[in-house]
């Protein structure tokens, strides 16, 4: 059976309009996914190492490394204690779930 090639952007996209659980999981997913890319930003704008930082805050450079590839989902307060080492903090808003946006600041 041949490969077929496929728009993976499309496909996702009509899981969502079809399928509202997907479309729920894939929404949630999209703030952890923004909150870790931050995360790994200020790590590389601070020249830090995933080594060094996994040292910083007492794990393996193995664990920090799962987190950035989105393989593990840290705690709220897993991801604190990074932002700390790194020098930054977090700060979070609660919105009206009715307006669907993730507001960071």
């Amino acid at each position: 059976m041949p490969f077929v090639e496929i728009n993976v952007k499309n496909e996702i996209e009509k899981q969502r309009q079809n399928n509202p659980e997907f479309k729920k999981a894939w929404d949630e997913s999209r703030a952890e996914y923004k909150l870790i890319g931050e995360m790994i930003s200020l790590r590389k704008q601070e020249n830090i190492t995933q080594k060094e930082l996994a040292s910083l805050t007492g794990n393996k450079q193995q664990v920090i490394s799962r987190i950035e590839r989105k393989e593990s989902i840290p705690t709220i307060r897993a991801f604190s204690h990074i932002l700390d080492a790194l020098g930054y903090a977090n700060k979070c808003s609660v919105i009206n779930s009715t307006q669907r946006k993730l507001k960071i600041c």
